[in-house]
């Protein structure tokens, strides 16, 4: 056999778009060559180096061939070294040494020795796969409590490239990664509230009554008046998330790379405090290459807290205008548009004037600040 076929998936903004993993090998001329081809960006293009060495230190050499990789869609920017384990399968699948994978979604980086790393995005994917109605998901071990939270597609996790082979040849001695989902009405201890709070029961009030309405929040007060203490606990005393809002901020955070290892799904609200000195990119999303969720979106379901707001850039504030009145960021580039979920609460906090005191100055008048 020398053409064989099998599937991945290409992210794009926060979801997964089904990639055709095309192998043919052919007689080699007086070298092997390895194309990739299917608008593969630089680090599917290194795949090359990883897949050879994975082959040979799993055992299964490499074929004394010349070999040709396409990814369909063609039109398709793809991305990532989630693309080494499914072009290895290929490659093995045209040596004979796998079964046919149909129905099977393959995704994931491979190490020299063959060993499994995880991808970004594990939870779009297994989505995307359900879509598209692939009923099996094969994907590195440690994204496999993300992915198993996806409704229609069976979720193996697996450690290294010879365990992959040994599934596609005996699926039997398998069993598909159970989805473990925390119960979402229970407090997080792990989240500070207001039970830590002492005092500022004007403050605390005010917080309150913005948590219960989903208004936004300006706290103005001098240097050690508790302004971030306050703000690190107002996620602590919001409502709890539902299933389907926990659902889009672990596909976000799954798709950033900042999903803490081995988490299924979210259980609490996230809390985002970027540093004053944040690039538009950095805050609202994009970056070279295809655009990635900015701080907005990490905020989705959450809460946004900028602290000493007017240190930020005045065209970084301009840009928060559209995620705060239509809950979503869209991003315009020259292979399409896409957007990112931005539905959050603002929480800033300021000092009074650019020396902070000026309420001690009141009280204690203009002679105390010359003594």
């Amino acid at each position: 056999m020398a053409l064989f076929r099998t599937f991945s998936a290409a992210i794009q903004g926060i979801d997964a778009h089904l990639v055709d993993v095309e192998v043919d090998m052919y007689p080699a001329g007086t070298s092997r060559d390895f194309v990739t081809v299917g608008m593969p960006d630089a680090a599917v293009k290194e795949s090359r180096e990883r897949i050879k060495s994975a082959l040979l230190n799993s055992g299964f050499g490499y074929p004394s061939k010349s070999v040709t990789i396409n990814l369909a869609p063609a039109n398709v920017r793809k991305e990532g070294a989630g693309f080494d384990l499914p072009m290895a399968t290929a490659i093995l699948g045209a040596m004979g040494a796998v079964a046919q994978t149909n129905d099977y979604l393959l995704v994931g980086e491979l190490s020299l020795d063959g060993s499994l790393r995880p991808v970004r995005g594990a939870l779009s994917i297994a989505v995307c796969a359900a879509r598209k109605g692939i009923r099996n998901l094969l994907l590195p071990a440690s994204n496999a409590a993300e992915a198993a939270v996806a409704d229609g597609v069976r979720v193996f996790g697996l450690s290294h490239l010879a365990e992959v082979v040994k599934f596609l040849n005996e699926p039997a001695g398998f069993a598909p990664a159970a989805a473990t989902l925390p119960d979402l009405d229970e407090h997080d201890p792990a989240v500070p509230d207001f039970s830590d709070v002492r005092g500022q029961t004007m403050a605390k009030r005010a917080l309150e009554v913005a948590a219960a309405g989903n208004h936004n929040v300006l706290m103005i007060g001098p240097p050690g008046s508790g302004k971030t203490m306050l703000a690190k606990r107002f996620a602590g005393i919001l409502p709890k998330l539902t299933f389907q809002e926990a659902l889009e901020a672990t596909q976000i955070h799954g798709v950033a790379g900042v999903l803490p290892p081995g988490v299924g799904i979210l259980r609490s609200r996230p809390f985002r405090a970027p540093h004053h000195t944040i690039s538009d990119a950095g805050l609202i999303g994009g970056g070279s290459g295809s655009a990635r969720p900015g701080e907005v979106s990490l905020a989705h379901q959450g809460v946004l807290f900028l602290d000493e707001l007017p240190e930020f850039p005045r065209g970084v504030l301009e840009q928060l205008r559209q995620p705060l009145e239509e809950g979503s960021v869209t991003l315009a580039r020259s292979n399409g548009t896409l957007t990112f979920p931005a539905r959050l609460m603002l929480v800033g906090a300021m000092n009074p004037c650019p020396c902070g005191f000026e309420f001690w100055r009141r009280e204690q008048g203009d002679s105390a600040l010359v003594q």
